[in-house]
């Protein structure tokens, strides 16, 4: 095993807390001196923030519309400009939740539309709202684990969807190698993750803790000084067990570019942002594609891109 100087990963740590506050300050400035002239004070606006972070992962009637919003208004037009979608276009979701990234495909008059989701309970949630839409008869969702299903029974599709998923996934080479099964040879599949080193790509905006919520970048730390930091802090037991396997299933981009060169795919699309599309919606935050500079720099990327979009397809093999 390789020596780590845990003091110099520490100093790197508190330089990007400092550079990221510094973002932070300069970027919101204006907004919370809006806030400041309304009479709202800074610490109302911090609990605001908590509060509409914290409402989206209980509320899930919420988060189903967010998630219908942000997937018509920016992946519908990222993924139309490698597929066309029309009612000859067949789609499966793995890792559908409640399915509000499909409402969109179902507004498009997709002929076949299918959510696979391991949660029983976000299955019910998606059939109580798909029914209060009257769209229930549109959407196949099927409650299990993607390895359970036969490839052959479910059938191929033209678009393959996958949004914040893949970063929760253990085993990422084989669900990838598996996922060709379900890809038709002309198929596009669009896959969205966190890079690991973003400011938040731990999640620990789902902590309790008023200041971890708020606290970019200490997720990368060890993993025995972050459960430490998540203990003292007062976390549960469970929500540090599901904070410390997100650090276990933790992708990068360069990782995931080689696996997906390794499984045969190719990239047709990608984008890369600096303001995550989806900020719009839950923070009132204009989406910002990552400087380009910062877009080519390997590794030094994924601690300032908060979400990438990836259209990829399978590579064909050549004729003589």
């Amino acid at each position: 095993m390789a020596f780590i100087d845990y003091n110099k990963m520490i100093i790197i740590y508190l330089l990007l807390i400092l550079s990221q506050r510094c973002r932070s300050i300069i970027g919101s400035h204006k907004y919370r001196l809006c806030l400041l002239k309304k009479g709202i004070g800074l610490d109302s606006y911090y609990l605001m923030k908590k509060q509409i972070m914290q409402e989206r992962h209980t509320n899930r009637e919420k988060y189903f519309n967010e998630q219908s919003i942000t997937t018509k208004k920016y992946v519908i037009p990222f993924l139309s400009e490698s597929k066309i979608l029309d009612e000859n276009t067949s789609v499966l979701e793995i890792g559908c939740g409640e399915g509000g990234n499909l409402v969109p495909f179902v507004e498009a008059g997709c002929k076949r539309i299918v959510g696979v989701d391991l949660s029983g309970k976000k299955i019910e949630n998606a059939i109580v709202f798909y029914d209060n839409l009257k769209i229930s008869s549109k959407v196949t969702f099927i409650n299990d684990d993607i390895y359970n299903i036969d490839p052959e029974h479910l059938g191929q599709f033209d678009v393959i969807i996958m949004r914040d998923v893949l970063e929760h996934i253990h085993g990422q080479e084989k669900f990838l190698n598996f996922a060709k099964k379900l890809l038709k040879p002309d198929g596009v599949f669009f896959i969205s993750f966190p890079p690991w080193c973003n400011p938040f790509g731990g999640h620990q905006q789902m902590c309790k803790s008023k200041i971890l919520s708020f606290l970019p970048y200490f997720h990368i730390l060890p993993a025995f000084l972050y459960k430490f930091i998540l203990k003292s802090f007062g976390e549960d037991d469970d929500k540090i067990t599901g904070l410390i396997e997100i650090k276990d299933t933790a992708i990068s981009i360069e990782r995931f570019q080689r696996i997906i060169k390794k499984e045969n795919y190719k990239i047709v699309n990608r984008i890369f942002y600096f303001i995550n599309p989806n900020y719009e919606i839950k923070f009132n935050l204009k989406k910002r594609k990552v400087w380009k500079a910062i877009e080519l720099m390997p590794y030094i990327r994924n601690f300032f891109i908060t979400t990438n979009y990836y259209s990829i397809s399978l590579n064909q093999p050549t004729k003589d």
